[in-house]
């Protein structure tokens, strides 16, 4: 008879995706509303976009106490940062401060994957795309979460985004127009619920321009 043994288990996987779209005057970031543990939904109705600062977001997958950690955290430190400074942190310093952030934890990672949506210095939108432990990129589009092996090939195809290896660098920002963006979002979250257990039941997409942000809402697979 094998020896029981107590096991520490720190990490769920709750699923869920997550999408961003940056052009030249708007981002779009979306994400599916469904929560899950194993073949359980524990909710179908839970947002996964956190609003750090006026124009910038942050759209989560992974593990969902750890992701309301880190958003607290983050929510801290932007605020000391007003109260120091008496502005708004910047998109490309909340990259840096996540990135930091994320890093902090490396040997007891938060067991979250992050996209990372506001503007640039010169107004154009912008997507910081993460891994767990913090390496981050500037890109054009992202995706994160249970979906994205099947998302991401979608959006190559469709936006090409130019290599990061190209001299000189090429703008990230995709050609679409918001509404074509928008389109885009909504038709590669009908592929991923197909194939995808833990995306469905609703999508949320929010989007960021000149006249501040907005959301939208479609219905997905319930399945």
């Amino acid at each position: 008879m094998s020896k029981q043994q107590a096991r520490f288990e720190p990490y769920d996987f709750n699923g869920g995706t997550c999408v961003a779209i940056a052009g030249a005057d708007y981002c779009v970031v979306a994400a599916d509303t469904r929560m899950s543990t194993g073949y359980n939904i524990l909710t179908r109705d839970y947002s996964k976009i956190n609003k750090l600062a006026d124009k910038c977001l942050m759209a989560s997958s992974g593990f969902q106490a750890d992701v309301r950690a880190l958003q607290k955290v983050l929510g801290a430190k932007h605020l000391i940062y007003q109260h120091q400074h008496n502005k708004q942190m910047s998109c490309p310093a909340m990259a840096r401060l996540l990135s930091n952030t994320l890093y902090y934890k490396r040997f007891f990672p938060y067991y979250t994957f992050n996209v990372l949506v506001g503007f640039d210095e010169e107004g154009k939108g912008c997507v910081y795309t993460y891994d767990a432990v913090g390496s981050y990129e500037k890109v054009g589009y992202s995706a994160q979460g249970s979906g994205a092996k099947l998302i991401m090939p979608v959006l190559d195809n469709q936006l090409k985004s130019p290599s990061p290896l190209l001299l000189p660098a090429l703008d990230a920002v995709t050609p679409l127009t918001e509404a074509e963006a928008i389109d885009v979002v909504k038709d590669v979250f009908a592929s991923a619920t197909e194939r995808d257990i833990y995306t469905g039941d609703k999508l949320e997409i929010v989007i960021v321009n000149a006249d501040g942000i907005r959301r939208e809402y479609a219905e997905l697979r319930k399945d």
